[in-house]
């Protein structure tokens, strides 16, 4: 019978080596709780995201964007099934998870900064309404954006299981971050409509660089080392925003101030989309 410590070393070695985890038996209880944890905070965030979409399919401006809407929707959807499929398969009671919790919810607060407001995993940012058209449009331009930064590590993460959906989800974030740089293009290029996108960039720029997480969290340090994460917190949330000025530059907008919550800012990130 493999002891625990053994168990440690042959998993700390498999992950130095640049291997796979594919199996439970394989998994120390470390690795199998922090593992739970990220998938679980990648799978709520894409329900929670889903559903605060679901307006826009009848509010959208045209029928093409109703069409467009909804496929981002299902395709989000899609997307936490096949996470939550995967924590089916580490053991959680996913249907009595999902009944107890209510991923429609949302709070009409104009700053939460980086707090939570109920006990499921969804980062923060799923708990504002998305209530305009230039808000869908910037939540596509940012937090997909900033969900795709995020998804990058977790393409080549340790748990094979999780690399093997990844790719799929990965690329239809991109299709979704297009559809927000087409829009924003769009109206960036009009003054009647530059101004209110401003103002939504203005709101969801903020919220969405709260997502990343502390600088040199402790907890990210373990992700590092358990191959679950490849980088710092910080280091994501500057590649995003560098992207976002090279958008916001081409666009002729205004990249707006953000200063981070030093003593509230959470040790981990959003890992979703």
């Amino acid at each position: 019978m493999t002891s625990a410590k053994e168990l440690e070393e042959r998993l700390a070695k498999k992950i130095a080596d640049g291997g796979k985890v594919e199996t439970l038996e394989e998994m120390t209880d470390e690795y199998r709780e922090h593992l739970t944890h990220l998938m679980m905070m990648q799978a709520d965030s894409e329900l929670a995201g889903a559903f605060g979409y679901v307006p826009w399919i009848m509010k959208s401006p045209d029928i093409r964007e109703t069409l467009q809407v909804a496929q981002i929707v299902k395709d989000e959807v899609r997307h936490a099934r096949v996470m939550y499929r995967l924590l089916e398969g580490m053991g959680v009671d996913v249907d009595g998870y999902y009944k107890s919790h209510n991923f429609n919810l949302r709070v009409n607060l104009e700053d939460i900064g980086t707090q939570r407001v109920a006990d499921d995993k969804r980062v923060n940012i799923f708990y504002y309404p998305i209530e305009t058209w230039y808000d869908f449009i910037m939540f596509n331009f940012c937090m997909d954006r900033g969900a795709g930064h995020q998804l990058e590590d977790a393409l080549d993460c340790s748990y094979k299981p999780w690399c093997d959906v990844m790719d799929g989800i990965f690329k239809e974030e991109a299709m979704h971050m297009a559809h927000g740089d087409q829009w924003a293009r769009k109206l960036a290029s009009d003054e009647k409509t530059r101004g209110p996108l401003q103002e939504a960039l203005d709101r969801w720029y903020p919220r969405t660089m709260n997502i990343f997480g502390r600088a040199g969290s402790p907890k990210n340090k373990i992700y590092r080392r358990l191959g679950l994460k490849k980088r710092d917190n910080d280091e994501v949330r500057q590649a995003f925003a560098k992207e976002i000025a090279e958008k916001c530059a081409a666009f002729g907008l205004k990249v707006p101030a953000w200063t981070p919550e030093e003593r509230k800012m959470p040790e981990e990130p959003f890992i979703p989309g």
